[in-house]
């Protein structure tokens, strides 16, 4: 209990005991307990309807001008070291600003980059949903759409020909950067360096026979997929699955998420990833496009059936 109590005040101890949030805090990391208070954080930003906190108006009022930390110690009913304590992690993640002169607290511009995320995952899946639909069907084979969480990628979506319960079990499921070509396409949008650094404290562990085991290895594969503009998972993720993916690029013609289909070996002998990646790339260009990238776009081609 020592080690948290002087890391986030024992009337911030109290409080995650007396919410019930868990039973013994000894099992939890520090950076979990962060979270966690940055959560009742929340409460200083709009808490209106948890009747312990702003109201409506006092929120709006929040947003407008600014509260001291008495303000906020009063408003919420906790003591000012919690409040103040709380403040804390949210000063630390940007969500809100405290001005020097006066010491009072507003919000920060850390919920523009929250929304921006939150709009941008709406944006996507709507965008997206047409050329799933039409990359599935083209090809016979499960489409997904996945996105980047620090050094893992995570599905946000999938198409599948045969409505199955799988679509909606694997959504936010999580699976390394290095071995799956959906992960490999989102890390084609940075550096190599910027790629070692995300990777700097990632085990290359074996999912197949083909996994890449350090990060000069996945470094060539990247550039050669950035070179042909697709990233391909041959047997790396799993055994007897093949899978190609292409990077989706937003306005600011970042790469913000990847779109990939993905096939059997024994059940579609005939598939080579240099003929169905041409078909990801167009699918892949249709969403960017839709997402308000202008940039080299994938010029049309004569539909294939593989199925």
């Amino acid at each position: 209990m020592t080690e948290y109590g002087n890391s986030f005040g024992n009337d911030s101890i109290d409080w995650l005991y007396r919410e019930k949030i868990f039973g013994d805090i000894q099992k939890f990391p520090p950076q979990l307990l962060d979270s966690l208070l940055c959560l009742r954080g929340v409460d200083i930003i709009d808490s209106h309807d948890i009747g312990t906190g702003f109201s409506k108006a006092e929120t709006d009022s929040l947003a407008k001008t600014s509260a001291t930390l008495a303000q906020i110690s009063e408003r919420l009913e906790l003591p000012k070291s919690t409040a103040h304590r709380l403040l804390g992690v949210l000063l630390q993640r940007a969500f809100v600003r405290k001005t020097v002169e006066s010491s009072r607290y507003r919000l920060g511009p850390g919920f523009i980059g929250l929304c921006s995320h939150y709009l941008n995952n709406l944006e996507l899946k709507t965008e997206s949903s047409p050329f799933m639909s039409e990359l599935s069907k083209l090809t016979g084979n499960t489409v997904f759409i996945a996105i980047r969480q620090q050094d893992k990628m995570v599905y946000v979506d999938s198409e599948e020909q045969v409505n199955s319960l799988r679509k909606y079990s694997i959504i936010g499921q999580q699976k390394p950067l290095y071995c799956t070509s959906l992960g490999k396409a989102l890390l084609m949008g940075l550096s190599d360096e910027e790629i070692r650094q995300v990777l700097s404290n990632v085990t290359f562990a074996k999912w197949g026979p083909n996994t890449h085991t350090n990060i000069e290895s996945l470094l060539q594969d990247i550039r050669e997929s950035r070179r042909r503009g697709w990233a391909l998972d041959n047997q790396e993720a799993e055994p007897a699955i093949n899978c190609v993916a292409a990077p989706i690029r937003d306005y600011r013609g970042q790469v913000i998420a990847s779109i990939s289909t993905t096939w059997i070996l024994a059940q579609h002998p005939e598939i080579a990833p240099e003929q169905i990646a041409p078909l990801v790339m167009k699918a892949a260009s249709g969403i960017s496009t839709n997402m308000g990238y202008i940039g080299e776009s994938v010029r049309e081609q004569a539909p294939q059936s593989f199925s």
